[in-house]
């Protein structure tokens, strides 16, 4: 039996008076998810807890079968692990973010999206130039990037892990100085992000940035973090050997930590212009080999933290036609296959961050008797009795259901 596991990141969303009272998913073409939906079941699952931060990291552990109530250790650690980090027993994890501040304002969670490359060289330059004894900085990808604190004492390291920190996407347009980290341990974390500010205005990178009138990254940010995680292997708690696909350190991380094999796409970027098309054919690839797949689709999120409608529609359906179309085109010929299609969470235009909405999934394949539902969209989810309160449970009804 194969199983595959389709997540549109932040694709599902609210009613949009431009859209007249409609979503984004309701308005775009999804003839390959509407498919799987027609041959299937359709229904709600609540993937963030209650009491817990809507975060992709959050989504996606309960996603992948883990409850993140009794798994969650922050995404910083995640991301440690794919870009190979190595944390010690009291090194603490936290995402490092190059943005773009102006007059105490978050102008831009992404510093206009810049490219890894600028920021490698940023990220070296800030590791030099703050001259930190106990913190070291990684470059990942694009704007993603890490700091790892060198606690002295367990009971310091879990200090440092509790401090509260604000997710940057969440604090597009308002006060940075309000939103600095609070909690005891905080005056390290904002000492560094305020010294960063004059480190990267004298980078010819971030000179050059501004004569091209794009947004320089003019500051770190630090959040998301966390401790070394200590998850059980996939295949032990549901006895499939898998793969995972996503262009984003977070993904690919917490597969490495679960026993995933992590399959790198060529010119998959984690945004608009990602390599759907390689996405779809990568996965068929790995299920020759594996008996798991999980794809992963960050775009839809990014055009909802942009709050751009039109790139949100143009990124769910081009998920649809080149992933799942790929997808269901040579499954749906099959009988030894399962397939869920799925958002991550909620990221809706109005909001232009993560929430904690249910999500609509669909699922279809060997012994999944079909309901009468034929769209795949938020509405035709809530109309159906199929709803998970637990959205870690979902991995166990697509791996063992008998409908």
């Amino acid at each position: 039996m194969k199983y595959i596991v389709l997540v549109g990141d932040g694709m599902s969303d609210r009613p949009l008076d431009e859209l007249n009272g409609r979503t984004p998913l309701e308005v775009s073409h999804c003839r390959n998810m509407d498919e799987i939906v027609k041959n299937g079941r359709i229904g709600t699952a609540a993937t963030v807890p209650k009491g817990m931060a809507p975060a992709s990291d959050v989504a996606n552990l309960s996603i992948l079968g883990y409850d993140p109530v009794k798994y969650y250790s922050g995404r910083g650690p995640l991301e440690a692990e794919n870009i190979g980090v190595d944390l010690r027993e009291n090194d603490v994890a936290f995402r490092c973010n190059l943005i773009t501040e102006a007059g105490d304002k978050m102008v831009d969670y992404s510093a206009g999206h810049i490219t890894s490359s600028e920021a490698g060289a940023l990220m070296e330059t800030i590791d030099k130039a703050l001259c930190v004894e106990n913190a070291k900085f990684y470059s990942g990808i694009s704007y993603r990037n890490l700091m790892v604190l060198k606690a002295k004492s367990g009971e310091e390291a879990h200090r440092f892990s509790k401090i509260k920190c604000a997710p940057p996407h969440d604090i597009v347009n308002k006060s940075i100085s309000r939103n600095f980290p609070h909690g005891e341990g905080r005056e390290i974390l904002v000492d560094l992000m305020k010294r960063s500010k004059e480190i990267l205005a004298q980078t010819d990178i971030n000179k050059v940035r501004i004569d091209l009138g794009e947004n320089p990254a003019s500051m770190i940010w630090l959040w998301g973090q966390g401790l070394r995680p200590n998850m059980p292997l996939f295949k032990d708690l549901y006895g499939a050997s898998g793969s995972i696909i996503s262009a984003v350190d977070l993904l690919k991380g917490m597969g490495k930590i679960v026993g995933l094999k992590v399959i790198d796409v060529p010119g998959a970027t984690g945004y608009y212009d990602t390599n759907y098309a390689g996405k779809g054919e990568h996965a068929l690839r790995a299920l020759e080999e594996r008996d798991f797949v999980f794809v992963h689709v960050e775009a839809p999120d990014e055009a909802g933290h942009n709050g751009d409608i039109r790139e949100k529609i143009t990124a769910i359906e081009n998920f649809d036609k080149f992933v799942v179309g790929a997808i269901w085109k040579e499954y749906k010929k099959r009988n030894d296959f399962r397939i869920m299609v799925l958002p991550d969470h909620a990221t809706p235009i109005n909001c232009r961050t993560h929430t904690a909405d249910p999500v609509p999934f669909a699922i279809c394949g060997k012994d999944i008797e079909p309901d009468n539902a034929c769209v795949f969209s938020e509405a035709a989810s809530r109309a159906t009795r199929l709803t998970f309160r637990e959205g870690w449970l979902l991995m166990k009804y697509l791996i063992y259901a008998r409908t």
